[in-house]
């Protein structure tokens, strides 16, 4: 009898499986609760899970599938519109979007741990940074591409959404495919990766429909705040 082939690679098994145990662990699990939940997997997997996966849709194209053409900014979506970053027209909504618990994450070196002077991030002469509005002209938030090196043709990706009221209605993603349009077909370039503290299954799978694949988990990489926390690495790559 033939066997299934995988549908997730065991990268990205393998960081869903760390990120559960360490919060299993602070839960007291014990090795029989793994064994449980195992069975659970199991027997949920082969009921209502196998109804789901076949509803679900896993064809959509990919972007070294689709034909990317050059586009300049402002690039207007179905809800949202990224444009170039003005200092003097955003400056006041960056300090405010930048400075809070939530957004402070943006400044983050994801390899270093050491948050960047907000200055110091919107001059850097390698970061591209766009904003994004709503159809009223209202800004909400950005994405960047840092360390853009023009010659190697690859930068990392960063999305913020700094209005709280704005946050996990979908904005983002739609920002942020916007965002690679434009990466990968005005900025050239050839590789998109993403460095990550979060590890749980909602955001690889949000990134992975966005075309990001795992690259590997950097184990107790980053120091925030005198805690060690994983960092993901998640690459987008399109060939000539």
């Amino acid at each position: 009898m033939n066997r299934p082939e995988p549908a997730v690679p065991d990268k990205t098994l393998e960081t869903l499986a760390r990120n559960f145990c360490r919060e299993a662990e602070k839960y007291g699990f014990s090795q029989i609760d793994y064994l449980r939940y195992v069975n659970f997997l199991l027997e949920y997997s082969s009921s209502e899970g196998a109804e789901d996966s076949k509803s679900s849709s896993g064809g959509a194209p990919t972007w070294e599938e689709m034909a990317v053409s050059q586009v300049d900014l402002p690039i207007k979506g179905a809800r949202v519109t990224v444009r170039s970053f003005d200092a003097e027209r955003d400056s006041k909504c960056f300090y405010d979007w930048l400075t809070d618990d939530y957004g402070r994450y943006f400044l983050l070196s994801r390899i270093s741990g050491r948050r960047s002077d907000i200055d110091a991030f919107l001059e850097g002469p390698s970061h591209v940074i766009g904003v994004i509005e709503l159809d009223c002209g209202k800004p909400i938030g950005a994405v960047a591409y840092l360390n853009h090196d023009v010659h190697r043709k690859k930068a990392e990706l960063r999305k913020l959404i700094g209005d709280p009221q704005c946050r996990g209605t979908g904005l983002a993603k739609e920002a942020t495919e916007l965002w690679i349009r434009y990466g990968l077909g005005t900025l050239g370039l050839k590789k998109i990766y993403l460095n990550t503290l979060h590890t749980h299954f909602r955001n690889i799978k949000l990134n992975e429909s966005l075309g990001f694949q795992v690259e590997g988990l950097l184990h107790n990489e980053a120091l925030i705040d005198g805690e060690y926390h994983d960092v993901l690495r998640m690459g987008l790559w399109q060939s000539d």
